[in-house]
């Protein structure tokens, strides 16, 4: 069957720099917004808007997705397709529940407590074989680490979403909103342990990770859309109104201007389940973006840019880093200080280590440079 599709081959030097540096970002967001009360998580995307660095992240790594494997489907065919999918799988697995026990040891050695609560560890501490047990097979996760289970069923499912895309891109992209709505219709989720919650549903949250390879494969078409000036305005004006709804949940002065009518809906934005109002705040700020930071944007050399770019291409070892020191945090605000100045040195502190540990995976790396997956 003919390919409705055209991947286009990553190059080295003409790689887009945007996407690493959107993931690299989206890093060190998330890594502020991990630990509570703290002042840092003022300069992320969560208190301006109803969507937050979490679907940045899933949609650049849809791109990604559709771009590495892509490159691997060129060179290798779908045998290579199926290995890359399966080995990705396996290491974001297995950096999953290392990634568990590490948090567990780190509660157990400040003597669990509050913490061991508030971190989602404490069934662990108790009950480490039940524990453990589920978490083999995804249904159970410490706080923050709900990404991971996410991804490797994606990386497993991607290979024939890949194959679907390139031929019925459309329909495809169709079947995944389809998919979506019938989540927030009939409340569909997948089964977790032990409150059968889990926070991140897959079923809705995969809209953003095809919708991303869709826009590389197929999505040619929507950039004039996107590009033109009626669909700046809309962006603006629905960033505006989502602007004044969050300030509004800090400033009840600011309540008043948001109808009555619509605060029973605004104000019930859920994260789970990737709410319409958070998805539509993810498309305007895509849209803004798009205006304003062009493939050859100027600020991309600056050091800062550069730090972000590198942290995007090590994704999956600085999440999991950030994961242990938003938590380091959060017990350091507990038993020693949680004063501004202490929030503020936290803060600066785990990016500067995110940094660093990203410089240094990327002096040891020997192979060539690829296309990074989560």
């Amino acid at each position: 069957m003919p390919l409705a599709g055209q991947l286009p081959e990553p190059k080295g030097p003409g790689r887009d720099l945007r996407i690493d540096a959107c993931r690299g970002l989206a890093l060190w967001c998330i890594f502020l917004n991990h630990f509570p009360n703290n002042i840092g998580s003022w300069l992320t995307l969560r208190n301006y808007g109803f969507s937050d660095s979490a679907e940045v992240f899933m949609f650049v790594s849809g791109v990604t997705c559709a771009l590495a494997y892509g490159s691997a489907h060129s060179r290798d065919g779908w045998p290579g397709v199926i290995t890359r999918t399966l080995w990705r799988s396996w290491d974001i697995y297995a950096a999953f529940l290392l990634l568990t026990i590490a948090c567990a040891i780190m509660v157990y050695l400040t003597g669990g407590g509050r913490i061991a609560d508030e971190s989602n560890t404490r069934l662990l501490l108790e009950h480490p074989g039940a524990a453990l047990a589920h978490a083999a097979i995804l249904q159970y996760r410490p706080v923050n680490t709900d990404v991971l289970p996410i991804f490797v069923v994606y990386h497993l499912l991607f290979a024939p979403l890949l194959w679907l895309l390139l031929r019925v891109p459309n329909v495809t992209l169709g079947a995944s909103f389809l998919l979506y709505a019938l989540v927030h219709v009939f409340g569909w989720t997948v089964p977790a342990w032990p409150n059968n919650v889990w926070f991140f549903n897959p079923l809705a949250w995969q809209l953003l990770v095809v919708l991303g390879a869709w826009c590389v494969i197929a999505g040619k078409g929507v950039w004039p859309w996107m590009t033109c000036r009626i669909a700046l305005v809309l962006a603006v004006l629905y960033l505006t109104f989502s602007l004044i709804v969050a300030l509004s949940w800090w400033l009840t002065t600011l309540e008043d201007l948001v109808p009555q009518a619509l605060a029973s809906v605004v104000y019930q934005v859920d994260k789970s389940d990737l709410a319409p109002l958070r998805l539509l705040h993810f498309l305007a700020l895509a849209i803004l973006a798009v205006w304003l930071v062009p493939r050859d944007w100027r600020g991309l050399p600056m050091p800062l840019m550069r730090a972000a770019i590198r942290c995007g291409e090590n994704s999956l070892a600085i999440y999991c880093l950030g994961v242990l020191l938003a938590l380091a945090s959060q017990i350091a605000l507990a038993d020693i200080w949680n004063g501004l100045a202490m929030q503020i040195a936290l803060s600066l502190a785990g990016i500067l280590l995110m940094i660093a540990a990203a410089t240094l995976l990327n002096s040891i790396r020997i192979k060539p440079k690829q296309p990074r997956l989560i």
